[in-house]
């Protein structure tokens, strides 16, 4: 109901979501065309703000769990690429939060590492909380190391991933459309 409101009493925050998003219209062209041109973005690309809008065009290649278009193990590991080589924290936040909504479960080390030795606290705390929402159990154990983190961020979002780890441990499979 909510959503219908807004899109009936703000038609232009719509339309601009998608435009600040897709301003070039890469969800017009083939997947792997766009596959492409977010890969050469994310790793030339000195706009952090580009880059951070590629990180979601190229989110949403992955999201069929059926891999009908054969590119959700790429976007994977571009995703990867970039939590290890960017320099912006916004831009790997977006990283970590692409691999969750996609369940990339695979790249759960990944977000491990950054989780616990990224230089950039904004990137550990959506790291753990991608974790969280993804509900890797099976680094609870490696999560309650970030509670020593020098961050008090980082400490926060590690305490309450890991309550809510606790508390959702017996509701069943996630279910990432559910967020998007």
């Amino acid at each position: 109901m909510k959503d219908i409101f807004i899109k009936e009493e703000f038609p232009d925050l719509v339309i601009m979501a998608i435009q600040i998003f897709d301003e070039n219209n890469m969800r017009e062209l083939p997947d792997n065309e766009r596959f492409r041109i977010c890969n050469e973005i994310l790793r030339n690309d000195q706009d952090e703000s580009k880059r951070w809008d590629a990180v979601w065009l190229i989110g949403e290649l992955a999201e069929d769990p059926k891999d009908e278009n054969h590119l959700r193990n790429d976007v994977a590991n571009v995703l990867e690429w970039v939590l290890r080589n960017d320099t912006n924290g916004v831009v790997k936040h977006e990283a970590s939060f692409q691999i969750a909504a996609r369940n990339l479960r695979h790249k759960i080390n990944v977000l491990m590492d950054v989780a616990l030795y990224d230089k950039s606290v904004l990137s550990k705390h959506e790291a753990i909380e991608s974790l969280g929402l993804m509900r890797a159990f099976e680094v609870e154990d490696k999560i309650k190391d970030a509670l020593k983190d020098p961050s008090v961020d980082v400490r926060e979002t590690a305490a309450f991933v890991l309550k809510r780890l606790d508390r959702i441990r017996e509701h069943g499979e996630y279910k990432p459309s559910a967020i998007l």
